[in-house]
């Protein structure tokens, strides 16, 4: 068979039925597993070759486990024989998993795939009274051990699910004390009412230490709510070091950066933490104020920027804002240097252009006095990645495979938005895992895309690599060849590397951008009420009130350490 790997991974597909399957419901192929399907089909299992899936659906696990343990008397699987793997001869005519087209498809319309009949697989033979009847189910089996000679585990129809080797607690039966309970209520994120009913339910059940409070929950953002104010629509911070200190965590300028952007329904201004290893906090929220030099002024003046001074990040367009630039498409449009952005001719050949020593109102499309220092910006890696991916696919012709390959990998994305390269973080994560991707692209379109992810891998994340001058320098050259127009982005990696900071995952803005979706289930569920009260209840439950190293499962979520 052919040495190029196949267009889907064999792994996403059942061993046993031969379905695609998601990762949600993919199971291991375990002892007993393995047992049941001997047992069942009269056949060893050999999954561990290249070509053969090595997981099995959630469908078949549930079948075969009950089959062989007598859970259920309808517990049996729907055919006979499974389907049977053999190498493949090549990936055009023999190969099941090349031929199957499982683009665009999820566990809920997986039943549309049409599954390919090739000579390298036998598909599944329904059950027959007569010729191929349902197997009766052993009294009792064992199950050897591959890693453990002479050791097995012994099985009888009648056994519980219990673990043999379990010990209990020597301590005894634990009562949830009020910080505990606390702590549980922001990890699952419950609302004030599912608070208190929560701790009712577990106070009525005897699981509660006694004089365990549960109707605090309703004021639980009382000591939080005293570090925010509202006036002229805007909801903002009037003690930073306050209210930091109140969640646990020593103020430091240094260590913290100021992160504005709007989203559908809000402006924010949001504190992030440098190498996020605290969670954000929201410092300036409005509902009704757009991205404008008066309102980002009204915002910075009521959080006391120039009290503390951080450092700000954000995408283009907030920088620009916050320089005093003009918006829109305009001939110098660099806040560091005097770009002509319509002088294409000298487009990726001059690189060093006069520096803005002044930012003069009216002087090259500056508008207004800038409202923070130049040298406080921090560069957006998100934003200037999402900016090359957005070159990159506009050159891509409609006609291509490559082009159609991507409406295919995001069916819920218009054609507008896959032609101008509109895409976010995630799905751009998802192309550049993508290696069958690669393999359609031209020549040209290759070293250019080559080079995207050289770049956005020892660049523009937690990594910067000792020769990372030479791999923008490549990613530039061969966006040039490609027949790129020299963007602001572009523009900003050609002339002006000194000005990014050493370590651009630690300030990146995709953590602001996370902060969208933190704060999404609190705006949701004020619904349209958002004042102080609001930002005290969501910096509530970013505190913790016991260390999670106690706890076996933890929650994903950032929080302030007690």
């Amino acid at each position: 068979m052919a040495t190029r790997r196949c267009v889907n991974s064999p792994d996403l597909f059942c061993y046993v039925c031969g379905f695609v399957t998601d990762k949600s419901h993919r199971k291991t192929l375990t002892p007993l597993l393995k047992k049941a399907y001997e047992l069942y089909f009269d056949s060893k299992v050999d999954c561990g070759k290249s070509w053969a899936p090595k997981f099995i659906c959630l469908t078949c696990s549930c079948n075969l486990r009950g089959w062989i343990r007598r859970a259920k008397k309808n517990n049996h699987m729907a055919f006979a024989a499974p389907m049977i793997w053999r190498e493949q001869t090549n990936h055009s005519t023999d190969c099941y998993f090349c031929m199957a087209n499982i683009c665009g498809i999820s566990y809920k319309n997986r039943s549309y795939i049409k599954y390919p009949d090739v000579p390298s697989v036998s598909k599944p033979i329904p059950h027959d009274p007569v010729v191929c009847p349902i197997p009766p189910a052993p009294a009792s089996f064992t199950i050897d051990e591959e890693k453990q000679e002479e050791s097995y585990i012994s099985f009888s129809a009648n056994d519980s699910d219990s673990d043999s080797d379990y010990k209990a607690a020597e301590e005894g039966f634990h009562l949830i004390n009020y910080s505990e309970l606390c702590d549980l209520v922001r990890d699952l994120a419950l609302t004030k009412a599912q608070g208190e009913l929560l701790g009712s339910r577990l106070n009525e059940f005897h699981l509660l230490a006694p004089g365990t409070a549960t109707a605090n929950f309703r004021q639980r953002h009382k000591n939080l709510v005293q570090y925010f104010d509202m006036s002229d629509s805007i909801c903002y911070c009037t003690d930073v070091n306050g209210l930091l200190s109140c969640l646990g965590v020593e103020h430091s300028v240094e260590e913290w950066r100021l992160f504005i952007d709007s989203s559908k329904t809000s402006l924010k201004v949001v504190l992030l933490h440098n190498g996020n290893r605290y969670a954000s906090v929201p410092v300036g929220y409005s509902a009704h104020m757009k991205e404008t030099y008066e309102n980002m002024s009204k915002l910075l003046e009521k959080i006391r920027y120039r009290e503390y001074n951080w450092s700000i990040c954000g995408d283009l367009k907030v920088v620009a804002i916050l320089t005093g630039m003009q918006l829109g498409y305009t001939k110098y449009c660099c806040f560091i240097c005097e770009w002509d952005s319509r002088d294409r001719k000298q487009h990726f050949i001059k690189k060093n252009w006069p520096i803005r020593y002044r930012m003069q109102p009216g002087n090259k499309n500056v508008l207004h006095t800038p409202l923070v220092d130049r040298d406080k910006i921090l560069m957006p890696p998100l934003h200037i990645k999402l900016g090359l991916m957005k070159s990159f696919v506009k050159k891509l012709d409609s006609d291509t495979d490559a082009f159609q390959y991507l409406r295919n990998k995001f069916p819920g994305l218009s054609y507008a938005k896959v032609k101008e390269g509109v895409f976010i973080g995630p799905q751009i994560k998802k192309i550049m895992a993508d290696e069958h991707f690669q393999d359609i692209l031209s020549a040209t379109e290759k070293d250019a895309w080559v080079a995207f992810k050289s770049v956005v891998t020892n660049f523009l994340g937690n990594k910067k690599c000792a020769e990372y001058v030479n791999v923008v320098q490549n990613c530039i050259n061969a966006y040039k060849h490609l027949g790129c127009n020299m963007s602001l982005k572009l523009h900003l990696l050609d002339s002006h590397l000194d000005f990014f900071p050493e370590n651009l995952g630690a300030v990146s803005d995709e953590h602001g951008e996370r902060f969208h979706q933190d704060i999404s289930v609190m705006e949701s569920r004020y619904q349209g009420r958002w004042s102080a009260a609001m930002l005290a209840d969501y910096c509530w439950t970013l505190q913790r009130d016991l260390p999670t190293q106690q706890y076996k499962r933890k929650s994903t979520a950032k929080k302030f350490k007690p």
